[in-house]
């Protein structure tokens, strides 16, 4: 790694609830059978076992309703790790060896007893027995897998933890009777939802950023920042998901949670300490901070085919009714009030079948105060999530010669290339390991998302109810709807080439490596 780096550890503050589950372990997957476990659950253990954290003598027991054998299961389990040398196949092997399998059904007391009596044989004659349900399910089976298993797996002498998968409910209302199911049986500090986006490196470095760099606290405000942009795109289309997409589209799916925690930790003010309720403390004072999103600040789009015609419209989907409104795209305004970014706008963006992938922040400040210069372009700090994660400033300066012409260029901090070295994890191998510690700062608390479904629950009832609006077609691979640029500019929002200015991504790194 190039230079020399000095690594300093925040002041987290431990807490009785904050016990790390070092050994005496099982992990429950819910739904082992299904997309989300094969795809990242399994995958993110398996990181974490062969780095070497998970608790000494784990075991991890997954539980679907489909009946398959030992060999079965394990192909499953395998078929989205990747084991590109010898010793990964190896450890992959040991991995295996601590999974087993049980079928049952999410609505019988009879199947969790089945359950029940499996971890019981696994965990011998231990004194404790801990036991985190990780349930990759869908949400109609929530508040009744969630009931079996306290009346049926819950330890009598260890700790339980049960991590709950997004969407937490449809609107305000179903959010809170998801709420209310689950408090009878399990404690606050028992529930773990997780929202992705909060384990990503760079999502998780925007509080270092915050609140460890004196010059970044000094601009923090509406006096130095004109506007706001927090964007997500998608190059593809939902693909075969479109009859579960259809029922939530992309603001449930994409805006109230991913673009709004990163908005939380953006704005937020200096916690107390990095301790978790501190940091969810200040993200709720956010939240109840901003107005519902009206709905003359927002436009929606759906995507039609590729303007070659190769690739298919939205509503080609088979599973996806002809008549669909359902937005695929959404660009809206949000607004803070209070002290520091009264009057600021941000815009949040996000869409699927799109000209590319990126979730990035994008900070613009004011213009320069007029005099010497007549029109020079705005600066900008660029936070990107992925893929290359960096933050970059652009910046003004000097073009080398003799004249005194402006280029744009950028302060640039890419990871690939200052951290070479060094792996950054998946984003569910962060949480699910934020979860075996018992740390619940990168998880959503309950007040915090009956914050956010307050935002967001008029203008989705709004755009239910009222039939005659339809989203706006734009062609799949491009920007969205043809308006996206005069809305992003009717919010302050200056774009300039700057003489066909583009962040350098491609110096990134050395050709192999990108």
């Amino acid at each position: 790694m190039a230079g020399s780096s000095t690594f300093i550890s925040p002041d987290v503050e431990h807490t009785p609830g904050n016990v790390e589950l070092k050994d005496n372990t099982v992990i429950i997957v819910l739904g082992a059978s299904g997309d989300l476990a094969k795809k990242k659950t399994f995958p993110a253990l398996f990181g974490l076992f062969r780095n070497g954290f998970l608790p000494k003598d784990v075991h991890i027991v997954g539980y679907a309703r489909t009946k398959m054998d030992h060999t079965e299961y394990l192909k499953r389990v395998k078929s989205y790790i990747k084991t590109p040398t010898k010793d990964m196949e190896e450890q992959l092997g040991k991995f295996c060896s601590l999974c087993t399998y049980i079928a049952g059904q999410y609505d019988q007391d009879e199947s969790f007893i089945n359950l029940t009596n499996h971890l019981e044989k696994l965990e011998g004659d231990r004194k404790e027995n801990h036991r985190i349900f990780y349930m990759a399910l869908p949400p109609s089976v929530f508040i009744t897998v969630s009931q079996h298993l306290k009346r049926n797996c819950y330890p009598n002498n260890g700790i339980s933890r049960v991590i709950v998968e997004k969407p937490f409910g449809k609107d305000l209302k179903s959010a809170r009777e998801l709420q209310r199911a689950l408090a009878p049986d399990w404690k606050e500090d028992e529930i773990y939802r997780i929202d992705h986006y909060l384990g990503k490196e760079m999502v998780k470095n925007l509080l270092i950023l915050r609140f460890g760099n004196e010059f970044f606290g000094a601009t923090w405000n509406r006096n130095h920042i004109d506007n706001v942009q927090i964007s997500f795109k998608e190059p593809f289309g939902t693909e075969g998901r479109g009859g579960y997409f259809d029922e939530f589209g992309i603001i449930r799916d994409v805006m109230q949670n991913h673009l709004l925690q990163i908005l939380t930790l953006l704005c937020m003010e200096r916690p107390l300490s990095f301790s978790p309720e501190d940091i969810r403390d200040e993200k709720v004072r956010v939240l109840r901070a901003m107005p519902a999103i009206e709905p003359k600040n927002v436009i929606i789009g759906q995507y039609g085919r590729s303007l070659d015609g190769s690739k298919p419209a939205y509503k080609d989907d088979d599973s996806v009714p002809k008549e669909s409104r359902c937005p695929t795209f959404a660009s809206m305004v949000a607004y803070i009030k209070n002290e520091r970014w009264d009057g600021v706008p941000f815009i949040l963006k996000a869409g699927k079948a799109l000209n590319e992938q990126k979730t990035e922040v994008r900070i613009q400040f004011k213009d320069v105060t007029s005099g010497i210069f007549k029109d020079i372009p705005r600066n900008e700090l660029v936070i990107r999530v992925q893929p290359n994660e960096s933050v970059y400033i652009k910046m003004n300066s000097k073009l080398p010669g003799l004249s005194m012409q402006t280029v744009v260029t950028e302060l640039d901090l890419t990871y690939r290339r200052r951290f070479s070295d060094l792996k950054i994890p998946e984003a569910y191998e962060s949480l699910i390991l934020d979860a075996l510690k018992g740390d619940h700062s990168n998880f959503v608390r309950d007040d915090e998302l009956d914050a956010s479904w307050r935002i967001f629950t008029p203008l989705l009832h709004y755009l239910d109810e009222n039939k005659e609006i339809h989203p706006m077609e734009y062609p799949y691979g491009s920007r969205g709807p043809a308006v996206l640029d005069d809305f992003t500019a009717s919010y302050g929002y200056k774009f300039s080439d700057a003489a066909n200015y583009q962040w350098p991504v491609t110096s990134a790194a050395p050709p192999e490596k990108l």
